[in-house]
Order: structure tokens, then sequence, then C-alpha cells
């Protein structure tokens, strides 16, 4: 008999995302099942009733997927997830809280590919500028593009204290040096942006952060890559559909639904690797970065 596959779905939080279980289905999982309100001292009781159940030829049929809205608490399941693996019985893990990981990776392979086949170019010694750089979106991009050399400033509308420690627990954690940039008022805003070579923005959704004035000053400006699909944009004149499409400010703009349209490829892509592995899989952002390359190759 067939087994079926079967994914484990761990939530800190309420609920878990009818997204995410919408594409683990459609990527080949028969069977997808919530836990929700997990703490992380949950995570190696769960692990090891899910590993334990099945044989070891069938383990690469159980996946965990990581769900919520804290990227950090998310990294902690997984370590603690595969800490709780007892070899040769082991399953595969993926992390994608809130689609954060998937979506900066979409944002940030986008930007690359532009980069390359426009300025032949890539993200290093690049001056970015991050807009809401609060979030985990916009952290986990201005992670992907620091550890490729990448200059980044991520700021936050409610002053510079909640990115100041952002950026010391991405230093601790990843070994990258992030700036903390004070964005709590328009003219702090355009300050970061003369000197901007590529500006990202991941900021709450219709949420119109840099205003059509105040693009006109991003004139040094390759890359624009905004991924909020709530009008209205949160850079001004970037359009939904933008792909490579030249914006007045002189920059080549890259729209949400372009960007989104590789996000959902991508974490697809990843559920389907899961699925067909022949040994147990740990997919972190780095993966997620990999996988939305691959998607962008094709």
């Amino acid at each position: 008999m067939t087994k079926k596959n079967i994914l484990h779905m761990i939530s800190p939080q309420g609920n878990v995302s009818p997204f995410d279980v919408n594409m683990a289905c459609d990527a080949g999982y028969d069977l997808v099942f919530p836990y929700t309100n997990v703490n992380l001292t949950d995570i190696k009781a769960l692990v090891q009733d899910a590993i334990f159940s099945r044989s070891v030829n069938n383990a690469k049929k159980t996946g965990i997927f990581i769900c919520g809205k804290d990227a950090s608490l998310a990294l902690d399941m997984m370590d603690m997830a595969k800490k709780s693996m007892v070899p040769p019985f082991e399953i595969s893990v993926f992390p994608d809280p809130a689609g954060s990981f998937t979506t900066a990776a979409a944002m940030v392979a986008c930007t690359e590919k532009t980069l390359k086949n426009k300025f032949n170019t890539d993200l290093n010694n690049k001056n970015i500028i991050i807009y809401g750089g609060k979030g985990i979106v916009g952290g986990i991009s201005a992670i992907m593009c620091a550890q490729q050399g990448s200059k980044c400033t991520i700021v936050g509308y409610d002053g510079i204290s909640n990115v100041a420690k952002k950026a010391e627990e991405y230093k601790s954690r990843f070994n990258v040096d992030i700036i903390p940039g004070d964005g709590s008022t328009d003219d702090l805003n355009s300050s970061y942006l003369n000197d901007a070579d590529i500006i990202f923005c991941a900021a709450r959704a219709g949420t119109e952060v840099l205003n059509k004035d105040q693009m006109k000053l991003a004139t040094k400006a390759k890359v624009l890559a905004d991924v909020n699909a709530v009008p209205p944009a949160g850079l001004a004149g970037v359009e939904l559909k933008d792909d490579d499409t030249q914006h007045y400010s002189g920059a080549l703009s890259i729209g949400p639904l372009t960007s989104g349209d590789i996000k959902v490829k991508t974490q697809y892509r990843m559920f389907e690797k899961m699925c067909s592995t022949d040994k147990p899989l740990y997919l972190n952002f780095d993966e997620a970065l990999i996988t939305a390359r691959e998607v962008l190759s094709h």
C-alpha cells in the first residue's frame, strides 16, 4: 500500500495560513494537519511523535512546516526540530513564517536578475535601503543581501530603537552588519534616497512610504522593488505588474505581482522538494533564495 505524504504545520499563533495549506496540498501533500499555539518547548515531543510513527523508508513522506510571524522563533523551532531527530529516524523541516522567507527570497532574486541582465553587476558593494525594515520580510532581505556584500540600512517608521535591536540580533545570529535607520518623518525617510543603489519596500500593506516627490530624489538608484500589492504602493510610481519597468526616478522597478509570482513558485517548489526527497531537508531562507534563483532560471 502506497503511503501518503503527510505535512504537520506548526504555528505559535492561533491559526495556520490557508495560503500555506493550499500551497502544500497542490505541491503534493495528501494530508495537512495544523498544530496551533505551539511553544518552542513543545517541538521535541511533536517531532519525535512524527518520526517514530513511520518506518525509516517512509520518513521522506513526512514533513514539518513552521508558520507564525516571528522569523527568529521559526528558526529556533527549526533548530530544535533538528536536534530532536534520532537518526535514522529523521524528517524534513521548512520554516516560512508569514511567507517571509520565500517573499524576501523572491524580491532579492528578482533584483539580482535585473542587476545582472540590465547593469552587468551584482549585489556586492551596493547601498540598499529597506523600508519596513523592522518587519520580517525587510529583515530577511537585508540579511540575504548583506551576506553578498551589500551595505544594508533597515529603516523603521517608528524611529531607530526597534530597528537597532533587529540589527543587533542579526549581527549576533548571522554575523552580518546591518545599519539601523530612523524613518519616523518624511524628511528622515527622504534622507536615505540620494545615495541608494537599490530601494526595497516591505512596509505594511496599503501604506505609501515614499511619495512621488520623494522618489524623484532617488536619482542614483538602479532597482526599486515593492512587495505591497494593496494600494497605494509603498513606493510611489511602482505598479503591480512592473517587471524591469522604467520608473520616473530613472531606476527599473519590480512590482509586487512580479516578485509575488516568483514567491509562490518558490514556496511550491520547496514543498515539492520535501515530497520528493530521499533524505531529510532543512529548508531555511538560504534554501529559499537558492530555489527562487532556480525558478527564475527556467
